[in-house]
């Protein structure tokens, strides 16, 4: 079946950068339709198991590239439904780093102080909730403790999580069955319909062209609900804004495969990506030791058997984020729990000489995993991913019914990336092997390179047009009217979760947004409050939304 229709707005993904824009265009009038590639779930449709078909395998994209693989979200919300919800803000020296180019990456107009309202706005529509030591997890406190003992110190993780409703279940990642984890099917999205912004799941965006009129025309395949694989139909809808949302490692593929029919694209499309400089280490904890030096417990350990049951990251540890120290040298240490499955798979053995992902040794750790503490590492990388020419559809090549592709992502760590990497190693192990506590290694590279969450960086903001795809109102060059405003639009590592800034920083675009929609005639406002109706986030933004229509 082929359709073709017209709406004023189409917003390809419905993450953070998809979702907050179809809620603010929507209620500003405009007519808007969201096209996202994975299934609508919600609630009773989260599941507690890991089998083939369920809400883990139908939310997640994992695309193995050559250096680097990516883990994203694949669904109506994206990355807030399978995220951890660990929402901190970027430090203040994130704003200022040079990277790779030499001179600082984000531009001039945007810093800590000026997304600092953006910020607020996003958190006015997603409660993010101070945790108190009292909400920290076994296992966050078992790293709070240890970063003690080594003289460090560790803070609980700010979160979008309603506290009264979590059941400690821990399967965070396959969507919260519980209502707990304050992702966009609570609060943008619902904003969005009310307002009269069409959702449609399993509609995979191929590429864009020009229609006579000099509108722009979305191509779009029709997913299958069981087998990603199967073309299920196709379409296409005009519209005078594009806003591309589909996520780091899908984003630059829809614009690659777009420049046979939109012409030339800016030479920072699909370049300069950047995994946010992740690493993961396992310490395989010795019970005796913690409960000696730390004198700390599990008690039965009943429910840490098998899946470590509790919640996501609660505790971290920011004492290397201080902007005084060289760069490729700062870096967060978070404490979490990796589910059954990449966690079994890239762990290595302590100690062990030589790859140890595999074999007898690796047999005998997998028996010891309720003592598993897993601590994920946010460093600063060189921004080295580099796109390849695109597959024929999608932004992989699907090689299972769900979930799993091989993508065209390059990857090559370079000394500075590799050097932030082993001094986040050796804090690690300084921290976790004093006394015996634990013995710790880092997750192997060997089987699908590094890997990352929150990819980010392949369609960055920037004041260079040779080093940026987007203007500093994610505007892309050359091609107005269409704008990107998920994790592609952020310049470079973080050092931190990324969710909030993605938010912020789609939240700062909006105006801009706005404004070229209206010169494109679509009878559009800017100014509604938030999602639940609440105004105040929006008056130290206001103030800022002049310089941001300076075109």
């Amino acid at each position: 079946m082929t359709s073709t229709e017209r709406t004023d707005v189409l917003v390809v993904g419905s993450g953070f950068g998809g979702a907050i824009a179809a809620y603010h265009l929507a209620a500003g009038g405009a007519r808007v339709v969201v096209l996202e590639r994975g299934p609508w779930l919600t609630g009773n449709d989260f599941d507690h198991d890991f089998k083939l078909g369920s809400s883990y395998t139908r939310a997640f994209d994992f695309t193995v590239g050559d250096g680097m693989s990516v883990l994203g979200g694949n669904c109506v919300g994206g990355g807030s439904v399978v995220y951890f919800a660990a929402m901190p803000r970027a430090p203040r020296f994130v704003f200022e780093r040079h990277g790779s180019i030499g001179r600082r990456m984000w531009p001039s107009a945007v810093s800590r102080d000026t997304l600092e309202p953006w910020y607020d706005r996003v958190e006015e529509a997603i409660p993010v909730t101070k945790q108190e030591w009292s909400d920290v997890s076994y296992a966050g406190g078992l790293w709070a403790a240890a970063c003690d003992h080594a003289g460090r110190t560790a803070n609980p993780l700010p979160s979008a999580i309603d506290n009264s409703k979590c059941a400690n279940c821990n399967w965070m990642m396959a969507g919260c069955r519980f209502d707990a984890k304050r992702s966009l099917l609570f609060n943008y999205l619902p904003g969005a319909l009310a307002h009269g912004a069409e959702v449609r799941p399993l509609h995979e965006v191929q590429h864009i062209s020009r229609t006579d009129d000099g509108d722009y025309r979305v191509h779009y395949n029709v997913v299958d609900d069981e087998d990603y694989r199967i073309q299920a139909g196709s379409g296409t809808i005009d519209a005078k804004i594009i806003i591309l949302a589909a996520g780091a490692g899908a984003t630059p593929v829809i614009l690659q495969r777009s420049e046979a029919t939109l012409g030339t694209m800016p030479n920072a499309v699909g370049r300069y990506f950047s995994g946010n400089g992740e690493r993961l280490n396992t310490a395989v904890l010795n019970e005796d030791k913690v409960r000696e030096v730390l004198g700390l417990s599990r008690g039965d350990g009943l429910a840490y058997e098998a899946n470590q049951i509790g919640k996501g990251p609660t505790v971290a540890s920011w004492d290397r984020l201080d902007g005084s120290l060289p760069e490729y040298s700062r870096f967060s240490l978070e404490q979490l729990y990796f589910p059954p499955g990449l966690g079994t798979i890239l762990a290595q053995v302590p100690g062990a000489t030589g790859p140890s992902w595999f074999g007898v040794d690796k047999k005998e750790l997998l028996k010891r995993w309720r003592s598993w503490l897993i601590i994920f590492q946010m460093t600063e990388d060189d921004n080295e991913g580099v796109f390849g020419p695109p597959p024929a559809t999608g932004n992989a090549d699907r090689i299972s019914q769900q979930m799993l592709g091989v993508g065209r992502l390059r990857y090559n760590p370079t000394a500075n990336t590799l050097r932030g990497w082993a001094e986040a190693d050796a804090e690690v192990k300084d921290i976790l092997e004093r006394d015996g506590l634990a013995e710790v290694a880092a997750w192997t590279n060997d089987v699908v390179g590094a890997y990352t969450v929150h990819p980010l960086a392949s369609c960055r903001v920037g004041d260079d047009p040779d080093t940026s795809a987007l203007d500093d109102r994610n505007e892309l060059r050359g091609h107005p009217g269409i704008f990107v405003t998920d994790g592609s639009a952020v310049p470079g590592a973080l050092t931190v979760n990324p969710a909030m800034t993605i938010a912020a920083l789609a939240e700062r675009a909006i105006p801009g947004i706005v404004q070229a929609a209206q010169q494109r005639g679509v009878n559009v406002t800017y100014g509604a409050p938030s999602p639940d109706g609440a105004t105040s986030g929006r008056q130290g933004a206001a103030r800022l939304v002049p310089t941001l229509l300076h075109r």
